[in-house]
């Protein structure tokens, strides 16, 4: 049986504008709506004092976790590794996300680096740059049609790139920790709950790449022995977090020829140090955490306030909901 719930007074510290701004409000309404700038820390702390429900451009803290009234908090951003805190389960929380949004482009990004380093991208630019016609061994590159690609995490981003790598004529393997069927695209299906390892999605794959959430079940996940377990041609692609990946483990990897490269997007430690030997790592192409946007974002994330604000109501299922197997404690 469903519970209707009211909404009295949001917090938002979104910086939603124009037509953006009036559909958060009419999202909300008859809902008091309190537009607060996220730097502004005294008005937020006044705004928590009535606020059942926050719409936060950042992560949860403290501050939120100790407001009085406070139910609901959405974080207007995929990933909710720092705000998936136990707290947030013992005081009741509902905390949602806007993962999804992005889920596309994100899917671009990793076929990006794909093609990137199948196509030994960077060599050919150096040969360009040089004024170099071709590079050594060209003639044995092989392209992605007919190859592998293992998705780990099979979201709104894994799924997204099954699509554009069944299109590119690859062969997908998928891992998600829920038992399903297989989603279009996807040719072969491990899922944890049903006691499937990486292993064999490991050995067969071409391009592994992580796009699943960090939790303190995925954290580290890959390391060396998986990274053992790798064709010494694949390349690892990280559009996930850095923490799911043991990032030294990795750079040994690369050094020592264990897997052919990797492409990464997310690090441990953002912004990644200019010391970091990572920068270095033979056959590896880094973006800083940062991919090329969907046509009107904020539209799409407006999309998912609106239906978990229909949801919240109703008492129903809300999308991208943190559940207690997302904690994630050992990044603190």
């Amino acid at each position: 049986m469903s519970t209707q719930r009211e909404i009295h007074t949001v917090l938002a510290t979104v910086e939603y504008k124009g037509a953006h701004l009036e559909k958060l409000k009419e999202a909300f309404a008859p809902a008091k709506l309190l537009l607060v700038d996220r730097r502004d820390d005294a008005a937020i702390e006044a705004a928590l004092q009535e606020a059942d429900v926050a719409v936060l451009a950042g992560d949860l803290d403290e501050r939120h976790l100790a407001a009085p009234k406070l139910r609901w908090i959405h974080c207007d951003h995929a990933g909710l590794n720092k705000s998936a805190r136990p707290e947030v389960f013992e005081k009741g929380l509902i905390v949602t996300s806007s993962a999804g949004r992005s889920g596309p482009v994100l899917a671009e990004h990793v076929m990006y680096f794909s093609l990137a380093l199948t196509y030994q991208f960077p060599r050919f630019y150096a040969a360009q740059q040089a004024h170099q016609w071709g590079i050594p061994g060209q003639n044995d590159l092989r392209g992605l049609y007919g190859k592998t690609m293992g998705i780990l995490g099979l979201g709104n981003t894994g799924t997204e790139l099954a699509v554009r790598a069944k299109a590119f004529g690859m062969r997908v393997l998928g891992y998600r920790r829920s038992v399903s069927e297989a989603p279009p695209g996807v040719d072969k299906l491990y899922c944890a709950e049903r006691g499937d390892t990486l292993d064999e999605l490991l050995q067969e794959s071409d391009i592994v790449a992580l796009v699943l959430p960090l939790s303190n079940a995925t954290h580290h996940l890959i390391g060396q022995r998986e990274l053992q377990l790798m064709k010494r041609t694949a390349y690892l692609v990280n559009l996930a977090r850095g923490a799911v990946v043991d990032e030294q483990a990795l750079l040994s990897a690369l050094r020592e020829g264990v897997i052919a490269g990797a492409g990464l997007d997310t690090f441990a430690t953002e912004p990644l140090p200019s010391d970091s030997p990572l920068w270095d790592a033979p056959n590896t192409l880094i973006t800083p955490h940062c991919t090329p946007a969907v046509p009107d974002r904020i539209g799409r994330s407006l999309d998912i306030i609106s239906r978990n604000v229909e949801a919240y109501r109703n008492g129903q299922p809300m999308v991208n909901l943190l559940t207690v197997k997302d904690v994630y404690t050992k990044g603190n």
